[in-house]
């Protein structure tokens, strides 16, 4: 028994609930009854009370003729929701959308379950951010003037730049992609073309690479920011939007990201789940190639080549 809590007497109530004891003095038996019957405590509230073990508190109650209520019954029920609140949409776009926030963090504010959070956020058409490590908003941001000026200006190259910045040399070209700044085509073996390219305008200037978004209606978003600041929402991936993209224009998964907004990882994801075959690593995509030769369309190297930018064979497969 609870040291800090002394069983009185007698029940004390005149609700009639406690049934007379057949033996005098079992005042203990007469309060738990109390605490069951008229304090509508459950069996395990009364074992953490007392300290005795809930299947004894059971024997007791019925030893003394208490009808004990089946497993379950005794226990409060949580208040049940009826609907949502009026501005649960406004309040979820803040709190996910503008303040960054995860369903777990939203769950723990509002004391609605992550489960519904989410469902909500689906209900609401707020568009779901990429989870873990391909979440874009959560990419380190690099200085844009700073990037401008050593790559354009003082002619430093993307390896230099990320030597002296910590970080990767993937990361200073995006960041130099996003910004629209052109970039100096590189490579082991000189080859012939242009040597600088500004990637978003040439994506939108390649007439394969147009001709797929006008029929997916996707609009043209010029360069000037990262990625998740030029597509708030990211353009959906669909399997024929990507097959034809990847494969019709030839273009890479680093290029869908710019013309999407959906990362790169993402897209690479995607394709695996899919089943969308990737092509052999290394070398240049078929749009790069395509880049190279010029005014592709009326190109004859780029009309015997074929769509894809590979010479074509009767099953469609790569040489």
């Amino acid at each position: 028994m609870c040291a800090d809590v002394a069983p009185s007497a007698s029940c004390g109530c005149e609700c009639g609930a406690v049934p007379a004891l057949a033996a005098p003095g079992d005042e203990f038996i007469t309060w738990v009854a109390h605490l069951y019957c008229c304090d509508e405590f459950s069996t395990y509230a009364i074992a953490d009370l007392t300290g005795v073990g809930r299947q004894r508190i059971g024997r007791m109650l019925r030893k003394a003729g208490v009808p004990v209520r089946p497993r379950g019954a005794g226990g409060k029920r949580p208040e049940r929701r009826y609907g949502d609140p009026a501005d649960l949409a406004a309040i979820l776009e803040d709190l996910y959308v503008r303040k960054g926030l995860d369903t777990i963090e939203i769950a723990a504010l509002t004391g609605i379950p992550d489960r519904t959070v989410r469902d909500r956020l689906h209900r609401y058409g707020i568009q779901s951010r990429t989870r873990g490590g391909w979440r874009r908003e959560d990419r380190r941001l690099l200085p844009h003037d700073l990037i401008w000026m050593l790559y354009s200006a003082d002619g430093f190259t993307a390896e230099e730049i990320a030597r002296k910045l910590d970080t990767s040399r993937t990361a200073v070209l995006r960041t130099a992609h996003d910004l629209g700044v052109p970039v100096r085509a590189g490579g082991a073996v000189p080859q012939p073309g242009p040597e600088e390219i500004e990637l978003v305008s040439a994506l939108y200037s390649d007439v394969l690479v147009t001709a797929i978004l006008a029929k997916h209606e996707i609009a043209r978003v010029p360069a000037g920011g990262p990625v998740w600041e030029r597509f708030p929402q990211a353009v959906p991936l669909t399997v024929d939007l990507v097959k034809d993209l990847y494969w019709n224009a030839g273009i890479g998964i680093n290029h869908i990201e710019l013309l999407t907004g959906q990362p790169a990882q993402t897209v690479r994801g995607f394709m695996h789940r899919a089943g969308i075959a990737m092509r052999h690593p290394g070398g240049r995509s078929p749009f790069m190639r395509r880049w190279r030769l010029g005014d592709l369309p009326q190109n004859e190297a780029y009309r015997r080549s074929g769509p894809s930018g590979y010479a074509q064979r009767g099953d469609g497969a790569r040489p």
